[in-house]
């Protein structure tokens, strides 16, 4: 049989498809629109098995909605500012723009050699000026809005890449590019106002039905909506105090209350500025950093003040107030009350000061004896040791009454909290979008004019080791305008700014004006499909939101407040991960299999230990250069394999066995190819039968449903279906019309899986058909059936005949059938029950 050249073959339509720009988006405004994304990379300088999977997914539905009929839109562009090119940029001696388009030209050249149906006319980057000039338009605009502010600000601080992190970029207390531990700075800082856009954030998820539930849960929580209340504690101090409020939502537990705690950023902390005590207090705060995660699993520790609280609910209850660690001053009002017995973390406050724990919730009101001791009880049950509130259920009865009581006497009000912080956007860093703003001599900010833009970066030759190189480019950073000098604000933009708007920047990449076109905005957005890793899910997927919010917060004429329809988080790519006896990891191209066991391939005497299959990282070394494989095996093999297996949103194992079968099995496709071609060219006068036709229509039908509903594993299935029915059923005889027609929409249907494939074949069927085919109905129905025969209401056989058989027919056949006869043995039939197509009861 003759071979698949895959090379070849690939090559050649891949050529073809960038020369006649087959998809480049043509927008006919009267068809219908599918916008497909996934989410775009960041240019490293090559792809991996994640890439691979994310745009093989995301170019499957593309291609089938495009045979559908859709007008589609499938760009890409690149995620190009950040810390690693400008790390990168310092270690190799380069500049960043050199190193990142380098990086975009060979990361570009291999995802072209995987077939996907880009439209590359559109193709973006987020370091080009003509990018960011609009960015910039965007901050000026959502400055005017007053959606973007400036302040001194406590922040986490990357003592490593010496810049700001967004406390989602915290990960257990550390950078999450560095590693290094964060740690509490103070600086001032331009903002976003997402908190603004709270309740619509938190509303909206309701209206996304293609989101899947665990995200939409994820960034619920993130949101945090709290229903509470605003409670005044009475203070005795010698200081002009009088009252501190706090935000609570369990005021049912105040008489459990032992302290009060503040954020040492709260207002009082003026009045201890000068106290060595608490300036050495402060200081061990600032090694804490600025995430609940971070201070959740410090040590908690306190400084205390002089001044006493009240208890609003029992005068006769005084306790101490506490600067604490654990306070942060950016939710409620940075002061809670503490009850030890009912709050792991005011638990462990309470026992290392000795303060009283006063147990006021008990699982059963038939235990009124129960105490907590070293561990916090926070479940449901009844509240006791509260006066007027004993015996009530709490916490669905209890808060209720007790915000009631507190309102009526004036002591507190129901409130509604957010945990969402506004979202810090500077970075101390050179690659990075400026911010168009400038300073004049009295530090006022100043926007910089409409016509100046964009701000660029200035050429720097190399850069120092840390720290900010705009700080240092005295000639960039100092202007003059209108004869006036001013000094340029030398924060650039978080690189998640530039990832919150670009979907609508690929439907107008050319619009120089603006940074979309509005009627192409209408038509395109939002996006049908949007695919991409649910590590996402809190990060860029929230502040897009945002970001829509924002441009469409008072603006009559833009008015999409959701980018996203449709939502698909797939799953990772995993390997085996490798450690010599040293615990170095090990690369798989570092080891080879000897008599089952892996050895080093340069010192076969260590043996390799394995360890757990886990999602491919370059630290753990445990990645597949995804070129070798596509050189090796073929564009095809490779996301057929990526397909199979698993379903998209969950990990799939990577294995070389498991790229070796699906390179065979297009070998094997190619021979149905080889024996169609040959069937054709017999050309028979008439069809033995109409297998085919009904075969055909099965499979479209399975594959449309699976493509439907994103399950593309159980198309690589039904593609192996398929082969052994076809190489079997084509041994008949049939036309070359029925042969080439049915053949066409088998082609079609697995354009989307194989599309190098599939096209050659195509090709060499000399066919131009190209949309996707429709299932006949009346073809699924199979015209053999079986019925069961039961003989007083036994089941005695299964008869295999035709549809809509009759009585008298069927009773025909059972007086005849040898099996049959020796239940009946020539007795009477006193009745026939006959359910049609389905059962005979023949009551003897």
């Amino acid at each position: 049989m003759e071979r698949y050249n895959f090379k070849e073959i690939e090559v050649k339509w891949q050529k073809f498809w960038e020369k006649e720009k087959t998809f480049s988006a043509k927008v006919d405004r009267d068809k219908k629109k599918f916008y497909c994304l996934e989410m775009f990379p960041y240019p490293s300088g090559k792809i991996h098995m994640g890439h691979v999977r994310n745009y093989t997914i995301g170019d499957v539905l593309a291609r089938y909605k495009s045979l559908q009929g859709y007008n589609v839109l499938h760009p890409m562009g690149w995620d190009s500012f950040g810390m690693p090119a400008e790390n990168a940029a310092r270690q190799n001696n380069l500049d960043p723009k050199t190193w990142t388009e380098s990086n975009i030209a060979k990361m570009k050249s291999q995802l072209k050699r995987l077939g996907l149906s880009i439209d590359w006319s559109r193709e973006i980057s987020t370091c080009s000026p003509q990018y960011f000039k609009h960015q910039q338009q965007f901050f000026l605009e959502l400055y005017d809005k007053g959606l973007v502010y400036r302040k001194e600000e406590y922040v986490n601080w990357d003592p490593v890449d010496q810049t700001v992190l967004a406390n989602e970029q915290v990960i257990d207390g550390k950078g999450w590019r560095s590693g290094a531990i964060v740690e509490r700075k103070k600086l001032s800082q331009w903002f976003f106002n997402i908190k603004k856009f709270s309740e619509n954030l938190l509303e909206n998820l309701n209206t996304l039905d293609k989101w899947p539930n665990k995200v939409k849960i994820m960034q619920k929580n993130w949101i945090g909506k709290s229903f509470g209340c605003e409670v005044g504690f009475k203070i005795e101090s010698e200081k002009n105090i009088s009252e501190i409020k706090c935000f609570t939502t369990r005021p049912d537990t105040l008489f459990g209350l032992s302290f009060l705690a503040l954020s040492v950023d709260h207002p009082l902390a003026k009045y201890y500025e000068e106290d060595k005590e608490f300036i050495n207090f402060k200081k061990k705060c600032s090694t804490t950093g600025t995430t609940e995660e971070s201070i959740a699993n410090a040590e908690k520790i306190g400084f205390k003040t002089d001044l006493t609280a009240i208890n609003p609910l029992n005068e006769n209850i005084k306790v101490p107030v506490y600067f604490a660690n654990f306070v942060l001053m950016d939710y409620g009002l940075g002061a809670v009350f503490g009850c030890p017995a009912h709050d792991q973390r005011d638990l462990d406050f309470a026992k290392k000061y000795s303060l009283e724990i006063n147990t006021v919730v008990t699982p059963n009101l038939d235990d009124l004896n129960f105490q907590v001791k070293d561990e916090a009880y926070t479940g449901p049950g009844y509240i006791f040791n509260s006066s007027f509130l004993n015996g009530l259920k709490c916490p669905e009865d209890s808060i209720e009454k007790t915000i009631k009581y507190l309102e009526e006497n004036k002591l507190g009000e129901k409130k509604i909290n957010f945990r969402l912080k506004d979202w810090g956007i500077s970075r101390q860093r050179y690659w990075g979008c400026p911010i168009p703003i400038i300073y004049d001599e009295k530090n006022n900010p100043i926007k910089i004019p409409d016509e100046m833009l964009p701000v660029e970066l200035p050429a720097i030759e190399k850069l120092d080791p840390s720290g900010n190189p705009l700080d240092k480019a005295n000639n960039w950073k100092n202007i003059t305008i209108n004869n006036k000098k001013y000094i340029r604000e030398t924060d650039t933009l978080d690189t998640f700014v530039d990832s919150s708007w670009y979907f609508l920047r690929f439907c107008s990449p050319e619009n120089n004006e603006y940074g979309f076109d509005i009627d192409d905005v209408n038509y395109w957005m939002p996006v049908d499909q949007y695919i991409g890793g649910v590590e996402h899910a809190i990060l860029h997927l929230l502040y897009s939101r945002f970001f829509m919010q924002a441009l469409s917060f008072k603006n009559e004429k833009f008015n999409i407040v959701e980018p996203f329809e449709g939502l698909f988080t797939q799953g990772m790519v995993c390997h085996e991960t490798y450690k010599d006896h040293e615990n170095n990891w090990v690369s798989p191209e570092e080891i080879e299999t000897i008599n089952g066991k892996k050895y080093l391939i340069n010192d076969q005497s260590r043996e390799i230990k394995v360890g757990p299959s886990e999602s491919m990282s370059k630290s753990k070394k445990n990645t597949i250069d995804p070129e070798k494989i596509i050189s090796n095996y073929g564009a095809d093999s490779v996301r057929l394999f990526i397909l199979s297996d698993s379903p998209p949103e969950k990990d799939v194992q990577w294995s070389e066995e498991g790229i070796i079968s699906s390179f065979k099995f297009i070998q094997k496709l190619w021979n149905l190819n080889l024996k169609f071609t040959q069937q054709i060219q017999q050309n028979h006068n008439d069809d033995d039968d109409r297998e085919l036709d009904k075969y055909t229509n099965i499979f479209l039908k399975k594959v449309t449903e699976n493509l439907d509903n994103f399950s593309y594993n159980k198309i690589v299935a039904n593609l192996h279906e398929m082969y052994s029915s076809l190489f079997k059923q084509i041994d008949k005889k049939y036309t070359k019309k029925t042969l080439i027609n049915n053949f066409e929409k088998i082609l079609i249907a697995i354009n989307p899986i194989i599309p190098h494939f599939s096209s050659e074949c195509m090709r060499l069927l000399k066919s131009e058909k190209m949309s996707w085919p429709k299932y006949d109905k009346n073809q699924l129905i199979d015209d053999k059936i079986k019925i069961v025969i039961q003989i007083n209401g036994k089941k005695r056989g299964l008869i295999e005949t035709n549809r809509n058989i009759s009585e008298q027919e069927l009773t025909n056949i059972i007086n005849n059938n040898e099996i049959l006869k020796k239940y009946l043995d020539k007795q009477t039939f006193k009745r026939k029950i006959f359910i049609k197509n389905k059962l005979m009861n023949i009551i003897i």
